[in-house]
């Protein structure tokens, strides 16, 4: 972060009064909320609605900008020195990469607030006949604390409840770091049901925030919660078996896939969520017909027509569908955010999964 400040400091500097330290003075301020969030943890402090908003949200937004501002002013450095403007370049870039920046947290932060319902299809060849038509409705990433807007949660519930599911899977990350913010989580979704079944299971920020007690929080709702678990869920006839993992992140949630499917039967039609889609391959070869995950938030920035997201250099499944023999994976978007308010091209998202029989065809999500 010196390096960033460092350049725009040598661009910028000789412009204003006392030089330097304007800037210097801005990047102590800048690192200021750093130094606030370790003391709060090291004491346990629950950070308040106003410190989320009006401490933690700005450091966030000056480090996403702050790199990207920076190269641009290298950039015009670079570009203008052979016509003997370099730093006047320099400088123009500055002013357009964060003006640009600045037009980019406005559009993200609708994108933020615009929630879709996407209905997809799941066939299978093999899916037993009790099972065609069901609807799983499926919300992740919802990073719910007491700074998450009351009336967005409520349009979360309401699109939940409109989509008239047969299950609802809540697919990690039910809470933005802290243990307290279950109950906000609690206020917001404890009337939602489905005559299947509510279901959870642990994120990554679950557990940075303390399992144990995310989990009671969310048990107390009547959600039931699986941590490299089964239960064969009875539908008509027939029935299935659902089963949800534990997470890399560890801290007592860590996943046992052996674990997570030992008491399902061979051969039974089973459904897996794991937030986390790394856990998928391992999933499809232990029999898991159907996963569900979310993780990624598709980088909050993606390009659906090419496959892309910023978190696609960093996973191999990242986001959309995916298949591996007759294994199926879905990789929801997030259906709040984390950090910031931007989404652009992966909006937020509750998906509603429909099961299909497909027969003489391969499995697909279409």
């Amino acid at each position: 972060m010196s390096l960033w400040w460092a350049i725009l400091g040598a661009f910028l500097a000789p412009l204003l009064p006392g030089h330097g330290l304007p800037v210097l003075a801005a990047a102590l301020v800048a690192a200021a909320p750093l130094v606030i969030f370790t003391q709060m943890r090291s004491r346990g402090i629950y950070p308040s609605v106003a410190i989320r908003l009006w401490v933690f949200r700005p450091f966030w937004y000056v480090q996403l900008s702050l790199p990207l501002i920076a190269t641009a002013g290298v950039i015009g450095f670079l570009a203008g020195a052979p016509f003997g403007a370099a730093v006047s370049t320099a400088r123009w870039a500055l002013l357009i990469a964060a003006s640009a920046f600045a037009v980019a947290a406005v559009v993200g932060y609708i994108g933020s607030r615009w929630l879709r319902v996407k209905e997809l299809d799941a066939c299978f060849p093999d899916l037993p006949e009790p099972l065609e038509g069901m609807r799983i409705v499926q919300v992740s990433d919802l990073h719910v604390g007491p700074h998450t807007s009351r009336s967005y949660l409520a349009k979360v519930a309401r699109k939940v409840r409109d989509a008239r599911p047969d299950l609802i899977a809540i697919t990690g990350d039910q809470v933005d770091d802290y243990a307290p913010d279950v109950a906000y989580f609690a206020k917001a979704f404890s009337g939602l049901a489905a005559p299947h079944g509510v279901f959870a299971i642990p994120g990554n920020h679950d557990v940075y925030a303390g399992w144990s007690a995310v989990r009671a929080g969310l048990e107390a709702m009547g959600i039931t919660v699986l941590v490299n678990d089964a239960v064969e869920v009875r539908r008509g006839t027939g029935s299935f078996w659902l089963a949800g993992t534990g997470d890399p992140a560890g801290g007592g949630a860590a996943p046992d896939l052996d674990r997570t499917v030992a008491r399902v039967p061979a051969g039974a039609f089973t459904i897996a969520l794991a937030h986390n889609p790394a856990l998928w391959p391992g999933l499809a070869r232990r029999g898991v017909h159907l996963t569900l995950s979310g993780h990624t938030h598709h980088g909050q920035l993606s390009i659906p027509r090419l496959g892309w997201s910023l978190a696609s250099p960093f996973l191999k499944h990242a986001m959309g569908s995916h298949r591996l023999a007759e294994s199926l994976l879905y990789i929801n978007p997030g259906t709040n955010y984390w950090g910031l308010p931007f989404r652009i091209g992966a909006l937020p998202e509750v998906t509603v999964l429909t099961l299909r029989h497909c027969p003489g065809r391969e499995a697909e999500i279409k």
